[in-house]
């Protein structure tokens, strides 16, 4: 990481450049020989009274004293992507995320999207004393946040107070989900919500890769395909038992959704393996890929994806996309043979419990 000019650290970077992607260097220690260097690369979201704050590309906000910065500088706003990956902005993708994952409920508000997936009825609900009741989290975060792709049209507080009313009245948690770590994401958003006190939670990443490679083997008969889930794929879903009826609907709603079973064997219960994937126009989106827990490291997880993925490819896609926890080496590991590589974050934040503005 190059900060110098003609040999000497500077600092080229100010207050005016909130907003843009940086990439500093700061002093951390208490000094002296037990001092150490440190390099922050995100997007400079505020600078006052002396702190200045960094969004990272995963999410995570770092302060940053300004008496602690060594040098920095303003850096391109995304880095280079891999070749060979299909290319996409990343409104593109966090719109076919949602229609390959659509909410039972939506509602509007400017560029807002609202999503609610829940069995609770509209309408506030209290307990006697007159605080708000305890929130629910809905099937998936996912179906069950504010998806902020364009200005909401009108002042941000006025906006947030908007949205909790309307998840309030659902008896649902309001969550905004926040995408960083690419162009035009939501870093200022973000900073602006933990500033009003709403926590992050739930990071994520979305992967890409190329379509054609996944399906690129022989097929494999063990793997059943087809358009809903019976009670034997569902038994391994981990989100499994009595589904209400808005999460069958988020579950099997999508353009062209296809679900992908390895039966068990003779003798024991419960399927080897799972999947789902929708096809929306060149993308196909996969999901829900679990293997039971005495039939993992035998490939499994890679048949399922390649059957759905040679039904996409019969459908027109070309490209991959998925969700997956930033936690979870596991699954992060196994896509990354596959040939995923990350394409931007993104993770949800919480209102304050204490906040309510049902009534």
């Amino acid at each position: 990481m190059e900060f110098t000019t003609g040999g000497r650290l500077e600092v080229r970077i100010t207050a005016s450049d909130v907003g843009k992607r940086v990439s500093v260097r700061s002093l951390t220690g208490s000094g002296g020989r037990h001092a150490t260097f440190t390099d922050t690369v995100g997007v400079l979201t505020s600078w006052k009274e002396g702190v200045l704050h960094i969004t990272r590309r995963g999410g995570q906000s770092v302060p940053i004293d300004e008496a602690a910065l060594v040098a920095g500088k303003v850096v391109p706003a995304a880095p280079a992507r891999r070749r060979g990956l299909p290319v996409a902005s990343v409104r593109e993708l966090a719109e076919v995320a949602a229609r390959g994952w659509p909410a039972a409920e939506t509602g509007r508000l400017g560029g807002w999207t609202l999503r609610a997936s829940t069995s609770e009825p509209s309408g506030s609900v209290a307990h006697p004393d007159g605080a708000a009741a305890a929130r629910r989290d809905g099937f998936t975060a996912r179906a069950n946040s504010v998806l902020p792709l364009d200005d909401p049209g009108m002042p941000l507080e006025e906006a947030v107070t908007a949205a909790q009313r309307w998840y309030e009245a659902r008896n649902l948690v309001p969550r905004v989900q926040v995408t960083t770590g690419g162009e035009r994401t939501d870093e200022l958003l973000a900073a602006e919500l933990e500033r009003r006190g709403w926590s992050g939670e739930r990071y994520a990443l979305l992967r890409i890769a190329a379509l054609a490679p996944l399906a690129d083997r022989e097929p494999d008969p063990r793997v059943r395909l087809s358009r809903t889930p019976d009670e034997e794929w569902l038994s391994l879903y981990p989100r499994s038992g009595q589904l209400p009826e808005a999460a069958w609907r988020v579950l099997t709603g999508g353009p062209s959704v296809w679900f992908a079973t390895v039966p068990g064997d003779p003798g024991r219960e419960g399927p080897s393996a799972i999947g789902r994937c929708v096809t929306d126009g060149r993308w196909a989106g996969f999901a829900a890929v679990e293997v039971a827990p005495d039939r993992r490291r035998e490939g499994l997880g890679t048949a399922v994806m390649a059957e759905l993925a040679r039904q996409a490819l019969a459908e027109g896609a070309s490209a991959a996309y998925l969700q997956v926890e930033s936690d979870n080496a596991a699954a992060r590991a196994l896509y990354d043979r596959l040939g995923f590589a990350d394409h931007h974050a993104y993770h949800y934040r919480r209102a304050p419990q204490e906040s309510s503005h049902a009534g």
